[in-house]
């Protein structure tokens, strides 16, 4: 399966799609708020030149998330200037905004361009002026020239990998029992999954940094876990070994074909992520932290361990987790299962909500780019 051409979210604005599913990601870029503000600020006050500043989302995707971050950053560059108005500095008015929005060229685009209007009519009133272009393209490759953009922004976007491991494709390591990392994963496998996620992590340090101006800013969020044992089951890999064990893989689908199914993902640790970037040795870490929020994305409350709904919230989540995946199922074994294998999904996961209210940990940091 080629990644690039497979991997993106399910498309359209339909009741399976990642338009109308996509309340998890909304409140994650909700929580990371304040460091992306602050980021902003630091940036703009750091400018020489305050005429033009170069924003990119990678990994933007579609939906009512997508223009989040273009609104976030127009709206604390306005209010910073209207604080600041006593100042000597140049209106906003002055400044000119340019967003580049990234995904792989699959994402359905055309619905984001659809949105402009509505964003349009809502920052009518607002300064700086802004532009608003679509760059294709995998964020595992060059992108944009030589120290262009002052700031990367991606949400939700970095725990996917730029492939699966040809050991694993090709049937040479079998991981018999996940579709990602579970209990049985053998040792061999769960380091091809490291390996992956290590040379592309540091992969995307390199190409950001030539891309960045100097001392330019990387704000980035993205799905990670708490244990540093991987192996441990729990935490985001929970969601895909319940998803692989729904009984209605059997009889519809050929063993081999489910044993060569494996996600081009990976869920680090901070730990994790932290090596690379002091081995890559191109950025420093002005913050980072790990919150989490619950599986069902219409619950708010983290602090509370009971789930109320169990039934409506299996519901939830399967829905999330089918406009995440659907593309890559589909594409693998067909159109024809996605509906029972959700449904069977949404049941599993509302017996495992009566145990415990179940959370993903989610990593933010928040990187500037070394003179």
């Amino acid at each position: 399966m080629e990644v690039e051409q497979w991997l993106h979210m399910a498309n359209g604005d339909g009741e399976n799609s990642y338009a109308t599913n996509s309340r998890l990601q909304e409140k994650a870029m909700l929580e990371t708020r304040p460091v992306l503000q602050g980021a902003v600020v630091e940036l703009y006050r750091s400018l020489p030149d305050k005429s033009t500043m170069v924003v990119a989302d990678l990994g933007c995707s579609s939906g009512p998330n997508t223009l989040l971050l273009v609104w976030e950053v127009i709206g604390t560059i306005s209010d910073h200037n209207r604080e600041e108005e006593q100042e000597q500095r140049p209106p906003a008015a002055a400044m000119e905004l340019q967003f580049f929005l990234n995904d792989l060229p699959g994402n359905d685009f055309n619905l984001v361009f659809r949105s402009l209007d509505r964003l349009q009519e809502l920052t009518a009133d607002r300064r700086p002026q802004y532009y608003v272009a679509g760059m294709p393209g995998s964020f595992y490759t060059r992108l944009f020239p030589c120290r262009s953009v002052h700031l990367f922004h991606s949400s939700y976007s970095l725990m996917w990998t730029s492939k699966v491991r040809d050991e694993l494709s090709r049937g040479a390591y079998l991981n018999e029992e996940s579709i990602y990392i579970g209990k049985s994963t053998p040792p061999a496998v769960i380091k091809l999954y490291q390996e992956e996620y290590q040379k592309d992590l540091s992969l995307f340090l390199t190409l950001r940094f030539n891309e960045l101006v100097r001392g330019g800013h990387m704000v980035l969020t993205f799905l990670g876990r708490k244990s540093k044992d991987i192996a441990r089951i729990g935490d985001v890999c929970e969601t895909w070994t319940l998803l692989f064990f729904c009984n209605v893989w059997q009889g519809l689908v050929e063993k081999e074909k489910l044993v060569s199914f494996n996600l081009p993902f990976y869920a680090p640790s901070m730990d994790e992520v932290k090596a690379v970037v002091e081995e890559n040795n191109l950025f420093n870490v002005e913050h980072m932290s790990v919150f989490e929020s619950s599986w069902d994305p219409q619950d708010y409350d983290t602090n509370d361990d009971v789930v109320l709904g169990c039934s409506s919230s299996g519901l939830n989540v399967a829905r999330c987790i089918r406009a995440v995946a659907e593309p890559l199922i589909k594409k693998h074994f067909g159109e024809a299962i996605l509906d029972d294998l959700f449904m069977v999904y949404a049941s599993m996961i509302s017996k495992h909500l009566k145990k415990a209210k179940a959370k993903y940990p989610i990593i933010i940091i928040y990187l500037k780019a070394k003179h």
